[in-house]
């Protein structure tokens, strides 16, 4: 009740309204559970990540809405440099195109990750902060847009719509797309379109530049350690890339801007796991992990479009 009559006085909320929305929201034990980290030193799997993303049902849906929405996707991609099968394969990857939106109240999972975060996270501290901070933007945006606050569903963490938005990223970067005067990422295609490609644009899409080139290794010469020490973050050029043992090919050799070596881990090679898979990361993959801080993410969202495109201009 302390945080509703700060957040009341500092948004220009009605203080009793605010601490009735909180009032009713619930601590659900099953939001911990998920957001409670796997155990440290486990190994992830390309492989499986990608096979739960990239698979039949979910690519049929993907051509089914690309070609429901071509005209909303071109006049994205025009209008903000952002390719169409990025789009796609966000939507795709994120809720099967408005198929799986979340059955939690966001309410109560903003709620609870802001007073219950699990302590055993390491960035716990970091991770509430951020969870108090939607809470309060979610009230805030309910509050503006007359949305019900106990009645929006969304995921564990609290993201909402077709292109599971967090509620600053709503206030931030969600469009009127389809020119119908409100933002409903719930409901319309065109508005989920038009959001996405404005929340690369924001976080600084390339038009036309590659998210990835394919690279290989010269043991010789090979600093693997130095070249991943900046993890995902695009540091290196062409030049000392490939002076750390990275090889490149055609188009990549000519890059010109900066790269990063991006691993994906296929399981423990100890214990039957297959080698990690590598490539060269460009700003513009940089970029699609701003949407979701992971590197297995942002690959399993490029490959769903570009699977999905294979079939729509077949």
């Amino acid at each position: 009740m302390a945080f509703a009559d700060d957040l009341a006085q500092r948004r220009g909320l009605d203080a009793d309204w605010v601490r009735q929305q909180l009032g009713a929201a619930q601590r659900l034990p099953g939001v911990i559970r998920l957001m409670t980290p796997a155990p440290s030193g486990a190994y992830k799997n390309w492989a499986a990540y990608r096979a739960r993303f990239i698979e039949p049902v979910r690519v049929r849906a993907g051509q089914r809405f690309w070609e429901a929405n071509r005209e909303a996707l071109a006049r994205a991609e025009l209008e903000y440099g952002v390719p169409a099968s990025l789009i796609v394969g966000v939507i795709g990857v994120e809720s099967i195109y408005g198929q799986h939106t979340g059955n939690f109240r966001v309410i109560d999972a903003l709620a609870t990750l802001a007073f219950d975060f699990p302590a055993v996270h390491p960035r716990a501290e970091a991770r509430t902060e951020f969870f108090r901070s939607e809470l309060e933007q979610f009230l805030s945006l309910t509050q503006r847009t007359g949305m019900d606050p106990l009645a929006a569903r969304g995921s564990y963490a609290g993201a909402m719509g077709w292109p599971q938005f967090m509620p600053s990223s709503w206030t931030k970067f969600a469009v009127d797309f389809d020119g119908d005067s409100k933002v409903d990422l719930f409901n319309s295609p065109a508005d989920a379109i038009g959001s996405v490609a404005n929340y690369f644009k924001a976080y600084g899409w390339q038009a036309g530049q590659p998210t990835h080139y394919p690279v290989a290794f010269d043991a010789t010469r090979l600093d693997k350690d130095g070249l991943l020490a900046p993890d995902i973050l695009p540091t290196f050029g062409v030049e000392s890339f490939t002076a750390k043992g990275a090889v490149l090919e055609g188009p990549a050799l000519q890059h010109p801007g900066k790269l990063a070596l991006i691993e994906l881990q296929n399981g423990d090679p100890a214990n039957g796991g297959a080698p990690a898979t590598y490539l060269a990361g460009t700003d513009n993959f940089y970029v699609v992990t701003r949407y979701n801080w992971s590197s297995y993410y942002a690959l399993a969202v490029i490959e769903l479009g570009q699977a999905i495109e294979a079939l729509v201009n077949r």
